[in-house]
């Protein structure tokens, strides 16, 4: 004896599958990775002049409110840059940026302390400082940049009683004032020191 399936519940369910099937194989989008910019943007790079000392260049980007909630988000869909609920596309009327500049010993200079050399005032104020926006591998000058202040400290040792015993150490803090009204959060504010004939000392760059 022969038993017929029960057609009458199968194609309902057949009927249902086209409108389910968003439903049914529809992902969520995959999250990459978060980044939080409350407090502005980093840099940090390492660099050195042909005369033999190297040093830390390390810095922020900051404006008033702008980067305060301000997060990148990498997922499957691609990058979006959100305050909250809201898409930020570009960066603001002007941005604040300032970096240290500071001594650090060179890899062959480690094991080598005699060797060790340092940074000098004369050195620093024979730098000339760059700034370019970075979209891909493309760069192009920025406009308008003004410096607003630059301060000199030296660096006392611990024993400040061999002060005058020792190589001088400083520190250099620059700061200047950046129009960016307009420049896409895609782009990232890129910082070059030039040797006074021409040679890249060193190179970091400030992004989203």
């Amino acid at each position: 004896m022969f038993h017929r399936s029960p057609v009458f519940l199968v194609l309902p369910a057949l009927a249902l599958l086209p409108a389910l099937a968003p439903f049914l194989f529809a992902q969520p989008p995959h999250t990459k990775g978060v980044w939080n910019y409350d407090g502005g943007l980093l840099m940090m790079t390492d660099g050195s002049l042909p005369s033999g000392p190297c040093f830390r260049l390390t810095g922020h980007a900051t404006a008033p409110n702008y980067f305060d909630n301000l997060k990148r988000e990498d997922s499957d869909s691609g990058t979006i840059v959100h305050r909250g609920h809201d898409i930020v596309t570009e960066y603001p009327a002007r941005l604040h940026l300032s970096f240290v500049l500071h001594d650090l010993p060179c890899d062959y200079q480690i094991q080598q302390a005699a060797t060790r050399t340092y940074l000098t005032l004369g050195e620093v104020n024979g730098l000339r400082i760059r700034f370019y926006w970075k979209h891909g591998l493309k760069m192009r000058p920025a406009a308008g940049v003004t410096p607003s202040n630059s301060e000199v400290r030296r660096l006392l040792p611990y024993a400040t009683e061999l002060a005058g015993d020792l190589p001088a150490k400083y520190e250099w803090l620059f700061e200047f004032d950046v129009p960016s009204a307009g420049v896409p959060v895609t782009d990232s504010l890129v910082v070059v020191l030039l040797t006074p004939d021409g040679r890249i000392a060193a190179r970091a760059a400030a992004r989203m």
